[in-house]
This record gives structure tokens, sequence and C-alpha cells, in this order.
């Protein structure tokens, strides 16, 4: 379940710049690079894309909570690596809040 609700969370998250540049730029800041913009969004859609059909076998929900996690500490480290510095917008601790709250989740669910 968590798997799937992060899934939804990172294929919208990586659709977003691909169907409404204009919309994500006035949140998150003006491209520059635009490959750069659609590679990660694309990468941000493919993971997502991973996590939602991943099978109910034992490896299945591993694999999707590994991409998951990896997905989340990469995305957290360049949020606070970069916005404090003002090199992104501030708006993308948003996004690190988003992806402290799913580390919390997939730690609390391994608590479980």
């Amino acid at each position: 379940m968590l798997s799937r609700a992060q899934g939804i969370f990172n294929v919208v998250g990586g659709l977003w710049p691909l169907i409404h540049r204009r919309s994500f730029e006035a949140v998150f800041g003006a491209k520059y690079d635009r490959w750069l913009q659609y590679t990660v969004a694309g990468l941000l859609t493919g993971n997502g894309v991973v996590q939602l059909l991943a099978d109910d076998t034992p490896s299945g929900p591993r694999g999707a909570r590994n991409v998951g996690i990896s997905t989340a500490v990469t995305l957290l480290a360049v949020d606070l690596a970069y916005a404090p510095s003002g090199r992104i917008r501030k708006t993308y601790l948003l996004d690190a809040a988003m992806e402290a709250g799913w580390l919390a989740a997939w730690a609390r669910q391994h608590l479980r």
C-alpha cells in the first residue's frame, strides 16, 4: 500500500513538468537545462511506475520499497543541499518535507 501511494506521488510529480512545464516552473523556478528537467521527470515517472506495478511476490514489495527509499533519499539530499543556498527555489523545501515523510513512513512500516 505504501509503495503504491508513493508510486502515485512520484508519477504525478514526474509527469507534471512534462505535461505543463509552465505551471511547474511557476512553482519551482525556471529551468535552463530543459534536457535535465525532462530527464529527472522521466526517471521519477519511471520509478513511480515500478512501484505501482510491483507484483505480490515477496521480492515485489521489497523492490518497490527499495526504489521508494532510494528515490526519497536522493531527492531529499538534493533539496537540502541546494534550496537553502538559493541554487534552487525554497519551494523545494516543501518537496524535502514530503520526501522526509516518505522515509519516515518506510521506517515505521519496517518497525512493524
